[in-house]
């Protein structure tokens, strides 16, 4: 039990987030649930706690309204006295070509996948520096560094945004005694996926892409995540680790 307050953004659905919300909190971790759907985190939060004998707290939270972000990080603290760890997973995309995009998507997939990080960071950070410690890891994706129309320009840009801000946060925080690093996942499947990707882009994938024959699921995230905030990760910030399978591995 090491009673560190974890905050997880976009952690109530189906994906990542609920994965790292799952992990964290059976690692001891008190996890701050926070989403854009409020029903669906105080229902994971019940969960958790029916789990694990404890209370969670869950906050509704939109990534891209900056008051939002720092009301939610002052009620954190307000409730758990700190924030240890935050995991930024709140993302969007839509796929669309360059030549057709619309502005709309342009700026949503923008202020969801990379000012959002930020909001959270800016917000969070404070408290972590007056307190000298803490660990944030941020989901970016190997759409960061792929040469490919996988996953479509807006999603790329926002995620190798991630990449840069997380550099510098972890350049700027580490003499205050907090470590930055991203995460870069390849395919984590999970139903919601289907809305985005059309059929062809699974077909063949753990046969023909992954070299060890699966896709990736939200529990591999996960287990990463949980690595970098715990204390065995003491010296490791300003770091993208990626998680694909082999199908994008970076250096």
């Amino acid at each position: 039990m090491t009673g560190d307050v974890a905050v997880v953004t976009a952690a109530a659905g189906a994906g990542i987030g609920s994965a790292v919300a799952h992990r964290l909190a059976a690692d001891g971790f008190d996890v701050v649930i926070t989403d854009a759907h409020e029903r669906r985190s105080k229902e994971l939060a019940a969960r958790l706690a029916e789990e694990h004998g404890r209370p969670f707290l869950s906050l509704p939270l939109d990534v891209t309204y900056p008051a939002a972000v720092e009301e939610v990080m002052e009620e954190v603290v307000e409730h758990r006295g700190r924030i240890d760890v935050l995991v930024n997973n709140a993302g969007w995309s839509k796929i669309e070509p360059v030549a057709k995009m619309s502005v709309e998507t342009w700026r949503r997939c923008l202020d969801v996948d990379l000012t959002g990080t930020f909001h959270a960071m800016r917000f969070a950070l404070p408290h972590m520096i007056e307190r000298g410690r803490g660990s944030i890891v941020n989901i970016s994706s190997i759409a960061a560094w792929e040469t490919s129309t996988d996953h479509g320009a807006a999603y790329a840009a926002a995620k190798a945004g991630v990449l840069a801000l997380t550099r510098v946060a972890a350049a700027e925080n580490g003499p205050h005694g907090i470590r930055v690093n991203a995460v870069a996942p390849g395919l984590i499947y999970n139903d919601f996926l289907r809305r985005i990707y059309p059929d062809e882009f699974f077909d063949g994938y753990a046969q023909q892409r992954s070299l060890v024959g699966r896709v990736g699921v939200p529990d591999d995230v996960a287990a990463l995540v949980a690595f970098l905030v715990g204390p065995h990760a003491g010296y490791i910030t300003g770091e993208v680790y990626g998680i694909s399978g082999g199908v994008a591995p970076h250096a």
